[in-house]
């Protein structure tokens, strides 16, 4: 909702760049998409890594601050 906000303000204020800013933000998201999945991929992995590291103890039934 303060998205739209602004966009309204910036089209009375200069309504090209307005313009401009909602015909180029589909583009630059389908740019920045393969980020995103690259992002989810690196954070799903290093959950993986963690879960595998911290198997032994969780199995021996070892709590961290206990």
């Amino acid at each position: 909702m303060v998205g739209f906000l602004l966009w309204c303000i910036l089209f009375v204020l200069c309504w090209p760049v307005a313009l401009l800013g909602l015909i180029l933000y589909p583009i630059v998201w389908l740019l920045l998409l393969p980020l995103r999945l690259i992002g989810i991929t690196v954070g799903a992995v290093l959950a993986l890594v963690k879960a595998i590291i911290f198997l032994p103890a969780r199995l021996l039934g070892h709590r961290p601050g206990k």
